[in-house]
């Protein structure tokens, strides 16, 4: 019966973990995130190039809590790796962290590279970052590296705010 419980608190865990805050004690291989030379980020052509260059190199990679590689990555590791590596610019790890930084901007203003922020679950945080028309990049837990909408139902009522990095 000890194992059953055992087994029940470890599938719970796993179900309501998202892409939190919190740290993965699991270590996956480790990974060198080269930080390239930094973009001009008030340029919406090359800041959407970058970030389209990125996806196609990430596409799919499945979600891992705790991960910063293509053995698997979670949210804000995805866009700590896509920030220092495609457009040179240094984020904390970290959810919590990342929510920190910049200025605040409305859903209305959204431009290429902004952090958008959504409340998955009690005291769950997802990240991800702007490409235009609504939409925008991240690492889902169900499908890995991928384009959703702002308009998609699910990521619509989760929204929580966005912050501009510059």
């Amino acid at each position: 019966m000890k194992m059953y419980y055992g087994l029940l608190a470890v599938v719970i865990i796993t179900v309501f973990s998202g892409c939190s805050t919190r740290s993965s004690s699991v270590a996956l291989k480790p990974t060198t995130i080269t930080k390239t030379t930094a973009v001009d980020l008030n340029n919406p052509t090359l800041v959407k190039q970058r970030l389209y260059r990125q996806y196609r190199e990430w596409k799919g990679v499945d979600y891992h809590m705790g991960g910063v590689s293509k053995s698997g990555i979670d949210c804000s590791g995805f866009t700590y790796v896509t920030f220092r590596s495609k457009l040179g610019v240094e984020l904390p790890r970290t959810t919590a962290q990342q929510v920190q930084e910049g200025t605040p901007v409305s859903q209305s203003e959204l431009k290429p590279g902004d952090l958008v922020f959504f409340k998955t679950r009690w005291k769950v945080r997802h990240v991800g970052i702007f490409l235009e028309n609504k939409k925008f990049l991240h690492a889902s837990t169900s499908k890995g590296v991928m384009i959703s909408s702002l308009d998609n139902v699910y990521w619509k009522s989760k929204y929580w705010q966005a912050k501009r990095i510059r």
